[in-house]
């Protein structure tokens, strides 16, 4: 059995081997052991307080293979980004060139440097090892995240966005970044990449131009790239629409990848979700697959299983299931059945 849980000290050599096993564009897992120490004591701190208005918090889950007890995944949410750095985005536009006295009208496509999102939670640092990219269970790294935010609403902006890593090869080179931000920053794609996952945003504002880029003077590749994802990326990208996530013209600064956006109340998971109350019978037998979370914040605990329940609101648990959610008889799940 697989399940979702809060990060904790003792993951830290796991979450630095997933950090080295992504590879560049992954930008918020960067490859650095005293970083990542801090993103772990940052999510601790979070999880560990009262709180009821959004702000710097970063909350970090693993996935973790009970049967193995092995941590075979991650998955993050910024409770508000921008707060306390700016948070850049290229916004595509459209600016018009005419002429009625030679009678020409052109419309270009430009990239303008801006902070939009300033504000918006977001979903992020999701990773899950190559051998378990089956049986939904990226589907559960991604939608337990939801099922925090719809327990904890209190924690989490109105919007939420999702930053999609954009294309790459095999070698870490980025058409959009060869084409465009290697112009003005001088450095390959992965150093600007790792200065921005430690934290050093500062060099953006000092390097990136301040006025309007048009689209069709960048060279082919990159232009190609635009709101393009990285293959890995492409399952994530599907999951995230299906759940009402949409591109709105929004991209990355580095790798051209889109960003997406949603309402909060718009997120199936969070509107479809209900509570369920647990029942622990060790004759439960499986009926229909569910996504459920306990309702506790720093023993959140979230898992995929084929479930029983009733119409009146109960949910039949065996004594291993209800261990892994850290559940009693009598206590609340927040499910959601899954199609």
């Amino acid at each position: 059995m697989n399940i979702i849980r809060p990060i904790t000290r003792n993951d830290l050599d796991t979450l630095v081997y997933i950090a080295e096993q992504s590879g560049p564009g992954f930008t918020s897992l960067p490859n650095n052991r005293e970083l990542l120490e801090r993103k772990i004591e940052h999510s601790l701190a979070a999880m560990s307080r009262s709180i009821s208005t959004p702000g710097e918090e970063s909350y970090l889950f693993v996935m973790e293979d009970l049967d193995k007890q092995a941590v075979v995944g991650t998955c993050g949410i910024e409770a508000a980004v921008g707060t306390k750095e700016p948070w850049y985005h290229y916004r595509i536009g459209t600016i018009v060139h005419a002429s009625r006295e030679l009678d020409v009208h052109n419309r270009f496509k430009t990239l303008y440097l801006c902070n939009d999102y300033t504000g918006y939670s977001e979903i992020c640092t999701l990773y899950l090892s190559a051998d378990y990219r089956h049986s939904r269970n990226g589907n559960l790294l991604s939608k337990s995240r939801f099922l925090f935010m719809a327990e904890f609403p209190e924690r989490f902006s109105h919007y939420v966005i999702a930053e999609m890593r954009g294309l790459s090869d095999d070698k870490g080179l980025s058409p959009f970044w060869e084409g465009l931000g290697k112009r003005f920053f001088s450095m390959e794609f992965s150093e600007a990449d790792y200065l921005t996952g430690i934290g050093n945003k500062s060099f953006i504002a000092e390097l990136m131009p301040k006025h309007s880029i048009y689209i069709h003077l960048l060279p082919e590749a990159s232009r190609a790239a635009i709101s393009q994802v990285h293959t890995d990326t492409q399952p994530a990208r599907k999951m995230l629409e299906n759940e009402g996530f949409r591109f709105e013209g929004y991209i990355d600064i580095f790798d051209g990848g889109p960003t997406l956006a949603c309402n909060v109340n718009d997120i199936r998971t969070i509107c479809g979700s209900r509570y369920y109350k647990v029942h622990i019978d060790k004759s439960a037998h499986s009926k229909q697959p569910f996504i459920a979370s306990n309702t506790s914040v720093e023993n959140f605990r979230c898992v995929q299983a084929s479930l029983r329940t009733e119409p009146q609101g109960s949910v039949y648990l065996n004594p291993r299931q209800a261990d892994a959610l850290m559940v009693e008889q009598g206590d609340s799940l927040r499910m959601q059945p899954l199609s």
